[in-house]
């Protein structure tokens, strides 16, 4: 059985719709929490299979309220890079993975979004991303992609929405198995959100069905790029 490092940032966000899709494969996957006392970092990647990078609502790779474990996690993503084993991150955890791969970040405000995103290539995700699919989007900054990324697919605003690095590494600028309730333990954790939130609450509710859908073919094209079935 493989085992990945799931770096959670927030009580709110975690693997979401993720998990069973993860434990339908007998892939195990093992929280680590920072942000709680006595948490910390890996010091590296002995006894797991891969690293995931969630999400940490407000908080920024370079603007806001820095994520306060991202010097532990760029040293741990690199370890992971080095070993050869896959990184997938979500949020800000997408933002570590482009740091950690020679690209970066770029401010912005916190936002939250749900929109349709656009395949880019036709084989994206060895052929099993779906042409389009819904995406809830909530973090802060923005992606600068490192010059050897590969855009798998863009939002509403061409923004890159998935890119894939390194052959067996993936970004996600929104996390693929999003749920309602995230966002609403997001939002009572921390004083700082978005506008509009029930409106676009609202919004995401009317696609949790489709989200959760393109999940299902979405993570069969995960787990064959990070080579996680092997």
């Amino acid at each position: 059985m493989l085992t990945l490092c799931a770096v959670q940032h927030t009580e709110g966000e975690y693997l979401g719709l993720m998990e069973d899709h993860f434990e339908s494969r007998a892939i195990r996957f093992l929280y680590t929490r920072p942000f709680v006392a006595g948490g910390s970092i890996p010091a590296d990647a002995q006894g797991f299979d891969g690293l995931v990078l969630l999400g940490a609502g407000p908080r920024g790779a370079v603007s806001g309220e820095i994520l306060p474990s991202l010097n532990a996690e760029l040293r741990l993503t690199t370890a992971f890079l080095q070993a050869g084993l896959p990184v997938i991150g979500s949020g800000v955890g997408s933002l570590i993975l482009a740091m950690a791969t020679g690209g970066g970040a770029e401010a912005a405000p916190l936002r939250f979004s749900v929109g349709e995103a656009r395949r880019s290539a036709a084989d994206a995700l060895a052929g099993h991303l779906p042409e389009r699919f819904p995406y809830a989007l909530y973090m802060r900054d923005r992606v600068r992609l490192p010059a050897d990324a590969r855009v798998l697919a863009v939002g509403a605003d061409d923004a890159p929405m998935i890119f894939q690095v390194r052959d067996n590494c993936l970004g996600f600028s929104a996390h693929p198995g999003i749920k309602s309730g995230m966002i609403e333990d997001l939002v009572m954790e921390f004083d700082e959100v978005p506008e509009n939130i029930p409106q676009t609450l609202a919004q995401m509710a009317a696609q949790q069905r489709a989200i959760a859908d393109a999940l299902s073919e979405i993570m069969v094209g995960v787990v064959k790029v990070t080579n996680l079935m092997r």
